[in-house]
């Protein structure tokens, strides 16, 4: 999508796609660790007792096995005498004890961690949400929403089962085995050798194996990033009318299903990825008690050492524990580094500095010297950012004032630089040449917010949330009141139309207003601005898109709004800025020409042709120009 007002001449596309599938194949940033430890330091506490559980939870879940030594050697088959009934009861019951205290602890431990988990994911998304309402205009008309929104969804989303589980995994897991190490070195050290003699080899494996899992985890989020974004760019209302006007559906639907298929194909790449290693881990660590059967066999048959009956037992049973710990740790050391793809791609997002930020000491608007409502700009130039070296600049050197009060006008061919004029008084885009002044201060000394506060914009397209239009007004003033509603509707001529719908202010307009005519909805947005009640009111085409009859009434809803208010209005059809105190006309960058309407007739320059072509095309009355 490419920035209005001349922003689209000289633009180098950005390939945005391939610079992500470079961040996907080399996912790592050199303090990824760190950054993502910090997401925890808020839950401190609660981590601190989940650890506590956790260790207290493995070492109990060992203390059974070697119970079962003294099972076989001491109760069943003592060295003299017959079964001690007495002693395998204690010892039964134990066991049965440290089971039901294990489980009690497994839940409390379950609850923490999911809880911990689950708001450090909240706070990720809300962050990010956060960074990305800060980012300037410039970013979302580069970025594609559904990109946007998959970042914000499915990458987060991606990571929240790492942010949920790794840390009590990695803790749980690390305490049982080296517990379990422990206990079967005390059992019988040799046999421990044999049980462990792999495990650096695993490791080994398991690295690559988690290298390959993350370069497919990029691909697979990119490959997301392109579904969700197809997905909302078609089955919005606009994109349906659109697919429908053209009988586009089924090349639609082949595009999605294309972009499904690669979906589908990395999501099973991604799913297989790994499996044979585990297959063989597994195959080898349930192997294992067979070869220490043989190895004890021999060793008791040799003589070398003194071996018991329930020792086999205990040491089996801690080795068959060993298993799922160990397993765990490799599949959370491959989950870890298949989630640093997703999170390069949200650091990624956090680490974009927004291009418009205010000055560590700006003021705020009500401190700046000059009158309310004063617009002034001084030699103002502006290139969009990705603006190839070659092109010329959007602006160059536009120069005027609007005093408080005033209606200024700016007309002009296509891509003449207009609505960039508009968007640099809010400071929506940021001048890169000379200066941009309100109430007599530089924008750049002044906070963003204060000056959007003095500000109004009514623009060609009108966007109205899928709610009740109450809903919608109130999205400029939330505390206002029923009379307050009521009055500004009243002045942007909708009042009449709100009360003869059957629920009132209380009707739901649809997706993007859908529900209502575009003069309709023009109307809201005119009252929206109104409960704002702004010092300065920007027009950007307001008036372009409806018909002769709605244009009528939503200009007189526009004259009532502009009364008292210093207003800058863009307009195609020369009609709606007859009645201007200054109208500039504006091309290829610069300001032109300037007067009133009478005066720009007589000057004879591109006003009057514009002029004259929308006589001739019968698009305004003759009569008035």
């Amino acid at each position: 999508m490419m920035a209005r007002g001349g922003g689209g001449r000289g633009v180098r596309p950005v390939d945005e796609a391939a610079q992500r599938r470079q961040n996907a194949e080399a996912p790592t940033i050199p303090d990824l660790g760190r950054r993502v430890v910090t997401l925890f330091q808020p839950y401190r506490g609660r981590l601190l007792m989940t650890g506590i559980l956790v260790i207290v939870g493995a070492a109990l879940g060992v203390i059974p096995p070697l119970l079962v030594q003294r099972v076989f050697d001491d109760a069943l088959f003592p060295h003299s005498g017959g079964p001690q009934l007495g002693l395998l009861v204690v010892l039964v019951v134990t066991m049965i004890g440290l089971y039901l205290l294990s489980s009690g602890l497994g839940v409390l431990q379950t609850w923490l961690t999911s809880t911990v988990g689950n708001s450090v994911t909240g706070d990720l998304r809300v962050r990010l949400f956060e960074h990305l309402q800060a980012m300037e205009l410039g970013f979302f008309t580069r970025t594609k929403t559904g990109v946007i929104q998959s970042r914000l969804q499915n990458d987060v989303g991606g990571v929240s089962g790492v942010l949920t589980s790794t840390v009590t995994s990695i803790l749980g897991n690390t305490v049982t085995v080296i517990a379990s190490l422990v206990a079967m070195i005390l059992l019988d050290w040799r046999l421990t050798l044999i049980a462990v003699c792999l495990m650096p080899i695993l490791v080994l494996v398991q690295r690559r194996v988690g290298q390959v899992r993350a370069r497919i985890a990029g691909q697979t989020q990119e490959s997301l990033s392109e579904l969700t974004a197809i997905t909302q760019e078609t089955l919005s209302v606009s994109g349906i009318l659109l697919s429908k006007s053209f009988n586009r559906q089924r090349s639609e639907s082949a595009r999605y299903q294309a972009q499904n298929r690669t979906q589908i194909g990395l999501q099973v790449r991604q799913a297989m990825s790994g499996q044979g290693f585990f297959a063989v881990v597994s195959v080898l660590m349930s192997s294992i008690p067979a070869v220490i059967y043989l190895v004890a066999g021999f060793l008791v048959a040799g003589g070398t050492g003194t071996i018991t009956a329930g020792a086999i037992v205990a040491f089996t049973t801690v080795q068959a524990r060993l298993l799922m710990p160990l397993m765990g740790l490799m599949r959370v050391a491959l989950d870890v580094q298949t989630s640093q793809a997703l999170f390069a791609r949200i650091f990624e997002y956090l680490d974009m500095v927004p291009q418009i930020q205010d000055a560590p000491d700006a003021q705020t608007a009500a401190t700046a010297p000059g009158p309310r409502g004063l617009l002034e700009f001084r030699d103002v130039r502006f290139r969009y950012p990705d603006a190839s070296p070659a092109a010329r600049d959007t602006l160059q050197g536009i120069s005027f004032t609007a005093e408080p009060g005033q209606h200024v006008a700016f007309v002009g061919p296509s891509g003449a630089g207009k609505t960039t004029i508009l968007y640099l008084a809010p400071r929506l885009y940021e001048a890169t040449g000379g200066a941009v002044m309100f109430d007599g201060a530089d924008v750049r000394t002044l906070t963003q917010e204060s000056i959007i506060d003095e500000i109004g914009i009514v623009s060609q397209e009108t966007y109205l949330f899928h709610a009740t239009i109450r809903e919608n007004l109130v999205y400029a003033k939330p505390d206002a009141t029923d009379a307050e509603l009521v009055a500004a509707c009243t002045a942007a001529n909708i009042h009449h139309v709100i009360a003869s719908f059957e629920q009132g202010y209380d009707t739901v307009v649809g997706e993007r207003g859908y529900r209502l005519s575009g003069g309709e909805k023009q109307r809201i947005a005119i009252a929206r601005v109104l409960l704002k009640d702004p010092p300065v009111l920007l027009l950007d085409e307001a008036t372009s898109a409806l018909d002769t009859v709605s244009e009528r009434v939503v200009q007189e809803a526009l004259d009532e709004a502009a009364r008292g208010r210093t207003t800058l209005t863009i307009a195609h059809r020369l009609s709606t800025v007859i009645g201007a105190d200054v109208i500039h006309v504006v091309q290829d960058g610069r300001i032109i020409e300037s007067g009133t309407h009478a005066e720009l007739l007589a000057l004879g320059g591109l006003y009057a042709d514009l002029a004259a072509q929308q006589v001739a095309a019968a698009r305004i009355d003759t009569d008035v120009i």
